[in-house]
């Protein structure tokens, strides 16, 4: 992945090494914090359970600043974030609105949010509330190790599914969806969850695709590595993995199959209307 002369996002906050903090929307017990951390092994977005488990707040006041200079890995992850930052801005442009740029966060083992206590265990995720996305980066060894899908572009395509919920979130798109799972039953729920994250998978597509047209960004087996990283995080793999079996209506994020499809639609479309999961028959 060719990052070297890229710039480097001015929105990067890290929090490493300054201790975790029990600010946010409220401290949470330790019964919902393993609950969260279940739900980030079967494949389910830890936020859903921090936003249940916590009250209303804002976020802990941390201390916080860019990542050093001789930190090659944080370098990357800002160099990642500011090319979503142009291409989100070129297509927000395009379309006669501003894109609002989110915070990443950087943290070691655990900080406060306002979608409550962020863990390590449970990887990537994105607040809405406070609108970042918070990365401990030993995730990206877990990705490694126990996923089996290392690679630089692997690593970019999880920030660019973050940053494709940052897009849901100012498109208003979170906010219906948030609606329509409090009228309707778990298993619904479900479905409109897995169709938000196929819709982040595709937006991560979009990203790349545009990068590389203008950026040149890719290198031979990069595309794979996104492919294999998509095809790790299925529903249906992390749950025969953990369990033997599989529950489709515990889904939440989506099968192997339908995260490298609709990443794909994304990278090979560079269309953002092409990723309207919510109006697709079959996923």
């Amino acid at each position: 992945m060719r990052l070297d002369k890229g710039r480097q996002s001015r929105n990067v906050e890290d929090r490493r090494g300054a201790g975790p903090s029990l600010g946010g929307r409220g401290s949470l017990g330790i019964g919902a914090v393993i609950l969260a951390l279940v739900a980030m092994y079967f494949g389910i977005d830890p936020a859903v359970v921090l936003d249940l488990a916590s009250g209303p707040g804002a976020p802990a006041e941390q201390t916080a600043g860019p990542p050093p200079a001789d930190d090659p890995q944080a370098q990357f992850v800002s160099k990642v974030l500011a090319d979503t930052e142009d291409t989100w801005g070129e297509l927000f442009r395009a379309s006669g609105s501003r894109y609002a740029e989110p915070k990443l966060v950087l943290y070691t083992g655990a900080t406060g949010t306002a979608c409550g206590m962020g863990q390590s265990a449970m990887g990537p995720f994105y607040c809405p509330a406070d609108t970042r996305v918070y990365l401990d980066m030993s995730f990206f060894g877990e990705m490694q190790r126990r996923l089996n899908a290392p690679g630089d572009f692997a690593r970019a395509y999880v920030i660019a599914h973050e940053i494709g919920h940052h897009v849901q979130n100012l498109l208003g798109t979170a906010e219906r969806v948030s609606r329509q799972q409090r009228s309707v039953n778990t298993a619904e729920a479900n479905r409109l969850s897995v169709r938000m994250e196929l819709q982040a998978d595709c937006y991560a597509g979009i990203w790349a695709h545009h990068a590389n047209r203008s950026r040149q960004i890719l290198e031979p087996g990069d595309v794979e590595e996104a492919l294999n990283a998509a095809s790790a995080i299925g529903d249906d793999r992390l749950q025969k993995e953990a369990q033997g079996y599989v529950v489709p209506d515990s889904f939440t994020h989506g099968t192997s199959e339908q995260r490298v499809r609709w990443f794909k639609r994304g990278l090979e479309s560079g269309d953002p209307r092409q990723c309207d999961t919510f109006a697709a028959a079959a996923l």
